[in-house]
């Protein structure tokens, strides 16, 4: 058996770190979204009484007809009943498509309302969130879980109110006309409610289910898609096809068992229905008998039986609809109420001129509790300065970059900019005046003019283009058909990993910030690449302050200060001269590096005079 271990991420769903509000909580949080567009409301409640007006008139006029007109042979009122019948039917139409367009027009602005919050609340949130968060299940969040309470608050609700203002009419008539009748009529409701209750537990919990393996479903699909080519290059295509039949498996068994115990619980309301009905048949029809009743007032109170007996079984099929959208709130306001661990100070101040200068003083970071990545780290960083971070894997070189970047805080110690404590300076104006360019270039679905321009988005075509210049990049950009209004695709995947780099070096550069950090920009490139990078790179950190992360130690002799990290600690540090000359770690890490290159061309001559020699014995065993 394969072992699984292509694409799996650890999660870290915010639902389990909240416990589910009840549903009146719930309730209450989706009316501070209604009450945002209470004027459409209003209008349509207004509409919803109509109806329910209108619901009680058209078995009057039957009533009228039974007791009055036909026994009485009034003939001649038979066309103003028809005309009366024709025209409540009208306005009932007429009504009916203004409760259904305003309902809809309310129920679109609300899910505009709690996408937009959510979308922005996500936008907020630390990167720690995301660092074991899955993309599909955010997604998931955003589209069906806020369409499932944009169905229930569109049409589901304004269906709730036309039935509740109905049945309550209905009731007052009936008990009004019969309450002996109306009585024996309503006993059956506590057992359809009880009924509902016992149910809407184990359904309630069923489309949770549904929800998650929704969520697993659309995690797998982006992963998979975003990793396609890695899915080929392993020939492992079988194997996701297996691993996605298996989630669509499970997807349908969570389904299944919601649809059981629906199957289950509409026949049931069913039932309890029909007993209502024969009830007030039995029982009217001995008071008619009795006289207590007339002919048309049983047909009345029959009618009305109907009438009530629909709403409540479209309350109970709507239960559907409400179950999903409490499990969908729950998932949503579990997001919004996840609190970023980075955010803005009250007061916190904007930084308006830039020198350049960072100090870390004493700082001790662990991204999980008990695994400190830094412990006790030091560092001034002067303007103008150009300052290297060398190490080993896990040493902390790119947490330093990710603390100054205020992407985290640290546990212990600070960190300041221009004497300002980071944590005091507004998040917006710190990173206005940053710039990263990191290993893992990362490119936004559009034209190059678009992604250089991410960067500064006001900036001017010949500021795009001077950027492109001084990275080094207008010449590719030019030889696309298109040139800058050419289309990169997702993630540039139609561009060599030089350009995106040199991409992403223009964008900082259009950016123009005073602090720069380079998170082994030149790791992953050719040679040719790397020296039209590092010429690029040139360009980008003169006359700023910049943090190289740098795994080639060619890249950054010309340094003002390397500093050497192992385990979270700095070690040593000092120009390259200086560092060499100590014979240290730096010089260990030196003459690997270097002695690797300069042995490659012994190799070849060794296997070169190996070959000459097989030739020679080849051919004297010919002439033997």
């Amino acid at each position: 058996m394969r072992a699984n271990v292509m694409l799996k991420f650890v999660s870290n769903d915010p639902d389990q770190k909240q416990t589910p509000g009840s549903v009146n909580k719930l309730f209450r949080r989706i009316f501070e979204y209604i009450w945002q567009n209470k004027f459409i409301f209003l209008a349509a409640l207004g509409i919803i009484f109509c109806l329910s007006i209108l619901q009680i008139i058209i078995p009057q006029i039957a009533r009228y007809s039974i007791d009055v007109v036909i026994p009485e042979k009034k003939v001649n009122l038979l066309p103003w009943i028809a005309a009366a019948i024709l025209f409540v039917a009208i306005l009932r139409g007429v009504l009916d498509f203004s409760r259904l367009y305003l309902m809809s027009l309310f129920g679109q602005k609300i899910v505009e309302s709690i996408r937009n919050d959510l979308y922005q609340h996500i936008q907020k949130l630390s990167i720690s969130f995301f660092d074991n968060q899955r993309t599909g299940d955010l997604m998931s969040r955003l589209a069906e879980n806020v369409n499932a309470i944009g169905s229930l608050v569109s049409s589901d609700v304004s269906e709730i109110l036309v039935d509740s203002l109905t049945v309550l009419a209905i009731v007052t008539y009936l008990f009004s006309a019969d309450w002996q009748v109306a009585l024996l009529l309503i006993l059956t409701w506590p057992l359809q409610i009880y009924i509902t209750q016992v149910f809407s537990k184990f359904i309630q919990g069923a489309y949770r289910d549904v929800e998650d393996q929704a969520a697993a479903i659309n995690n797998q699909i982006q992963d998979t898609i975003s990793n396609i080519n890695a899915i080929k290059s392993f020939g492992n295509e079988k194997y996701e096809i297996d691993r996605f039949s298996e989630q669509s498996r499970n997807y349908a068994a969570v389904n299944i068992r919601a649809i059981r115990l629906w199957s289950i619980f509409v026949p049931t309301i069913d039932t309890i229905n029909i007993i209502a009905s024969l009830i007030v048949l039995v029982v009217g029809s001995w008071a008619v008998i009795a006289g207590r009743l007339t002919v048309g007032e049983l047909t009345a109170f029959f009618a009305y039986t109907n009438q009530v007996s629909k709403p409540i079984l479209r309350f109970s099929k709507m239960m559907n609809v409400v179950q999903k959208a409490l499990v969908s709130s729950e998932r949503i306001f579990a997001i919004l109420d996840t609190e970023p661990e980075v955010k803005d100070r009250e007061n916190a101040i904007d930084l308006t001129s830039v020198q350049g200068r960072m100090r870390f003083e004493a700082v001790d970071f662990a991204y999980n509790q008990g695994e400190t990545v830094l412990h006790n780290f030091t560092l001034d960083i002067q303007p103008g300065m150009s300052v290297a971070l060398v190490g080993s894997s896990g040493s902390g070189k790119s947490t330093i970059a990710k603390l100054a970047a205020r992407f985290y805080d640290p546990q212990k110690g600070m960190i300041f900019i221009d004497d300002q404590d980071l944590r005091d300076i507004s998040l917006d104006s710190l990173r206005s005046n940053l710039g990263i360019v990191s290993q893992e270039t990362l490119l936004l679905y559009g034209t190059i003019r678009d992604n250089i321009a991410y960067g500064k988005l006001e900036a001017t075509d010949a500021e795009i283009e001077a950027a492109a210049k001084a990275a080094n990049a207008h010449d590719f950009i030019m030889g696309f058909p298109d040139g800058y209004n050419s289309i990169i695709g997702e993630r540039g995947v139609k561009l060599s990993g030089g350009q995106r780099q040199r991409l992403a070096i223009a964008r900082v550069l259009v950016k123009n910030p005073q602090f720069v950090i380079l998170d082994e920009a030149t790791s992953a490139l050719d040679t040719e690449s790397e020296k039209l990078i590092q010429e690029s790179l040139s360009k980008l950190l003169k006359g700023r302050t910049s943090l190289v992360i740098a795994h080639r130690l060619s890249t950054i002799q010309n340094a003002d200060l390397i500093v050497v990290l192992e385990g979270g600690k700095i070690i040593e540090s000092g120009t390259h001269a200086e560092l060499i000359a100590k014979g240290g770690r730096y010089s260990s890490l030196h003459n690997i590096q270097f002695t690797q290159k300069s042995t490659l061309p012994e190799q070849t001559e060794m296997i070169d005079t190996n070959q000459n020699k097989i030739n020679q014995i080849q051919a004297i065993a010919e002439l033997a």
